[in-house]
């Protein structure tokens, strides 16, 4: 059948209409279930295992591009590394607890410092011992969710399951402190994505990387670990500890010398930045 000129042109113009409806549904729909940086395919903002790389350094460029950027609730997408404030500012952070052995240790050492500091907590963890969350809270202590049983590898996982260890694990920490705010969210390793970090974004949470590691984590030694920290430190740096994932009696000893050192050396102290850069 022969199709005239003006029935050519109608059709085209349908096509871009329903293009132009088509992108108004995208943008309004869920940003979990898009790459909130443009791209097509989800890629990892942090390698998967451990803390191999400072503050998931190896999507600096994307975490960059998304500083600028916020969710739906008013919160950035991009990754939070530095502290909050002005100058020489240090935000501790604490990283795979709550524990029954360590975290009180940690909690009187950050007292007797006058330091308040931002928990990362395992959501299982949580629930397990809702005495120490609010310990922790009662202390005056930032709440971060680090997922419901800290799987490095949930970035190679599909969207709802990401979404389920974020927001789940979130909620085993509400529990434990009903009307205490959970105000950041640290994916296990840093692995994070751009699906990962638009969901705890739209739910409150700003995304939390690191700027200083000294890999606590793997015991490497009281001395190994104050050097780490006590380099040279970056602009208003986050430091990562851990007072969950086993012993932690040397993360314990460190925290207890550094932190007297940065007071030392004309250190405040802050919780992370959590609404710009």
């Amino acid at each position: 059948m022969r199709i005239t000129t003006s029935s050519a042109r109608r059709r085209r113009a349908g096509y871009v209409a329903a293009a132009a409806l088509f992108g108004l549904l995208a943008a309004a729909g869920t940003p979990a279930y898009a790459a909130t940086d443009g791209s097509v395919v989800r890629t990892p903002d942090a390698p998967p295992s451990g803390h191999s790389a400072p503050a998931g350094t190896a999507g600096k460029a994307r975490g960059t591009a998304h500083g600028a950027a916020q969710g739906a609730s008013g919160v950035p997408l991009g990754i939070s590394r530095l502290a909050q404030g002005a100058g020489r500012q240090v935000a501790i952070t604490i990283d795979d607890g709550p524990d029954p052995r360590w975290t009180p240790q940690v909690l009187e050492t950050l007292r007797k410092n006058h330091v308040k500091a931002t928990f990362c907590m395992i959501g299982t963890k949580a629930q397990k011992y809702p005495e120490l969350v609010r310990a922790v809270a009662a202390d005056g202590h930032q709440l971060c969710d680090h997922s419901v049983d800290h799987d490095v590898t949930m970035d190679h996982k599909p969207v709802a399951y990401q979404r389920q260890q974020i927001l789940d694990g979130k909620a085993m920490i509400e529990k434990a402190v009903p009307g205490v705010p959970v105000t950041y969210y640290r994916a296990p390793g840093g692995a994070f994505t751009p699906d990962s970090r638009a969901i705890a974004a739209a739910s409150g949470m700003r995304p939390l990387g690191w700027s200083v590691d000294p890999k606590d984590w793997s015991r490497p030694g009281l001395k190994a670990i104050l050097s780490a920290v006590e380099g040279k430190l970056p602009q208003q740096p986050t430091v990562l500890f851990h007072d969950g994932g086993g012993d932690r009696s040397e993360t314990v000893a460190a925290l207890k010398e550094y932190l007297p050192w940065l007071t030392e050396q004309g250190y405040g102290f802050s919780f992370p930045a959590r609404t710009a850069p």
